[in-house]
């Protein structure tokens, strides 16, 4: 399927401010087996700082690279003037972000180790208001993507959008463990495509009680990403292993799954094969790894392009 490239992109999702710390060690090494159960640990964290986040800002931020529209969809809190002016700099629309008085902006604190393990701390704040936003007609919008957000924005924002014809990428995300079983399959049913991780799917599968042949049944296309390891491609007819793009430097994984989702939705827009949006989604990933925070990585097309030829071997149009 090819959707017009010149189109816009609804992402629905969060926007939030990322608190990231960066331990110089192992947690396996500090949590231990036997005493899970009353748990209090500490770590110190000698590096620290604040990034803009959230799923909808990312996945619009990665968008804007790629040359497409991305307008996030979110509720936001008084102190979101910083996060407005970023948005501003990089053409990024926020006629569909509502501000929320006396809220404040989503917040996550991160905890990362040196084996890219997270460990997290997530205020919505503001965020659970999500569903007050209306989702209009327009004609210009092509695709729309559900990513975590308040429980009944989800769900509302979906049913909007299927409402207008709008065909939606479902990405869960953390949001998987939350949501209940018949939740699940009822946002799955009104998406064409579905993005989420290994531990993620199994969470998924175990709630709605569904393999992954019946999801390709219901589903274009199901992508279970797996870190270090790539991700998996699965259609009614294949099963496409997508390699990572191995880079020298992985520095931060954070935003990482959201850089990924931009090149899915390039390759969609432009018509191109699984194989090939797979691997575009890849280079994207690898590009956000190499950088602290989930969007302080810059290149331009003609840069992606050559990284792309020479990293497959072949020419991307």
């Amino acid at each position: 399927m090819k959707l017009d490239n010149n189109g816009k992109i609804l992402v629905c999702g969060s926007i939030a401010y990322d608190t990231i710390m960066v331990f110089n060690g192992q947690f396996k090494g500090h949590i231990l087996p036997d005493k899970v159960h009353m748990l209090n640990v500490a770590f110190r964290v000698p590096e620290m700082r604040q990034e803009f986040g959230g799923c909808a800002g990312n996945i619009c931020y990665n968008l804007s690279l790629l040359g497409i529209k991305g307008l996030p969809v979110a509720t936001v809190g008084e102190d979101f003037w910083s996060y407005k002016n970023w948005l501003g700099r990089n053409n990024i629309p926020d006629e569909n972000i509502l501000e929320i008085k006396e809220k404040y902006t989503a917040q996550a604190h991160i905890i990362t180790d040196m084996d890219d393990n997270q460990i997290t701390g997530f205020h919505p704040g503001a965020m659970d208001q999500s569903h007050e936003v209306i989702i209009k007609a327009d004609n210009d919008v092509v695709m729309g993507v559900i990513s975590p957000d308040g429980h009944e924005g989800m769900k509302r924002h979906t049913k909007q959008m299927a409402e207008l014809g709008i065909p939606i990428l479902f990405d869960p995300g953390q949001e998987v463990s939350s949501l209940k079983g018949d939740e699940l399959m009822w946002l799955l049913e009104h998406s064409r495509w579905m993005v989420l991780n290994d531990y993620e799917w199994q969470l998924f599968s175990e709630k709605t009680h569904m393999s992954i042949e019946v999801a390709t049944e219901m589903l274009d296309v199901l992508i279970i990403t797996k870190g270090g390891e790539g991700s998996v491609i699965h259609t009614k007819e294949n099963i496409f292993n997508i390699p990572k793009v191995p880079t020298e430097d992985p520095v931060d994984p954070t935003g990482c799954g959201d850089a990924y989702r931009a090149g899915i939705i390039y390759g969609l827009m432009h018509g191109h094969d699984w194989p090939t949006t797979g691997r575009i989604a890849s280079l994207m990933a690898t590009y956000k790894i190499s950088h602290r925070g989930a969007q302080n990585h810059h290149f331009t097309m003609d840069q992606f392009r050559d990284h792309f030829a020479r990293q497959f071997m072949v020419t991307l149009g």
